[in-house]
């Protein structure tokens, strides 16, 4: 079995607990509250932001050129690319540019950048692509699910999409075959902590869509 199919089959009753989250659920139903979806638009624009700038770390911590390339591309893809698709949503959904930039981090979106950075900074290169890896494959697992189960004229097709289509699979694929490649090369006690890191980051993908169906934001917080 390789680190891959291990670090799924170990956190499979997690994937398929985020699976079934009210968010995805009604996502792919095209029953999702138009408030829920704005609340997730927002802070994963914000989230996107942080998320390039430790993909760029980790460009800059990978063993082989390729690497480097590889996930320098993916920072770039990350805030140019998916930013847009999220402009465009909110100009769809009424957000203005001052309610994004007005609106701070809910406490799981703090939470999980916090994360990835802290881990970024702190730790070797095997651990810090293993925090990131859940972001890249839970996504398009998630995708893949509710595109089969997409409710025609679904308002959240082009988000279906993005997360379902050949190109980002294939980014994924790509990534999931450099964290065995990885993975191969480093000690037990390293890949002990890379199942570590992509287990709280999986937990965290759970918290990130379950705070936005719920529309959390830090208490007493006025908005």
């Amino acid at each position: 079995m390789s680190f891959s199919q291990e670090l799924w089959q170990r956190n499979l009753g997690l994937y398929q607990k985020t699976l079934a989250l009210p968010f995805n659920q009604q996502l792919a139903q095209g029953t999702l509250s138009r408030e829920a979806f704005s609340h997730y638009v927002i802070q994963d624009a914000h989230y996107l932001l942080a998320y390039g700038r430790a993909l760029a770390v980790c460009a800059a911590k990978a063993f082989e050129a390729d690497d480097v390339i590889q996930f320098a591309e993916a920072a770039k893809i990350a805030i140019v690319v998916e930013r847009s698709l999220h402009n465009g949503f909110m100009q769809d959904f009424g957000i203005s540019k001052d309610q994004f930039e007005s609106t701070p981090l809910t406490l799981a979106c703090h939470h999980y950048t916090s994360y990835l950075t802290s881990t970024d900074w702190s730790e070797s290169y095997p651990v810090v692509l293993a925090s990131l890896l859940p972001c890249f494959w839970i996504y398009a697992e998630v995708g893949k699910d509710i595109v089969d189960n997409s409710a025609p004229n679904n308002p959240y097709q082009a988000w279906v999409d993005t997360y379902s289509g050949e190109e980002f699979h294939t980014a994924v694929r790509n990534v999931i075959a450099t964290i065995d490649r990885v993975a191969a090369r480093v000690d037990a006690d390293t890949l002990e902590k890379m199942h570590q890191a992509y287990t709280h980051a999986a937990r965290l993908e759970w918290l990130f869509w379950d705070s936005a169906f719920e529309q959390r934001q830090w208490p007493g917080l006025d908005q």
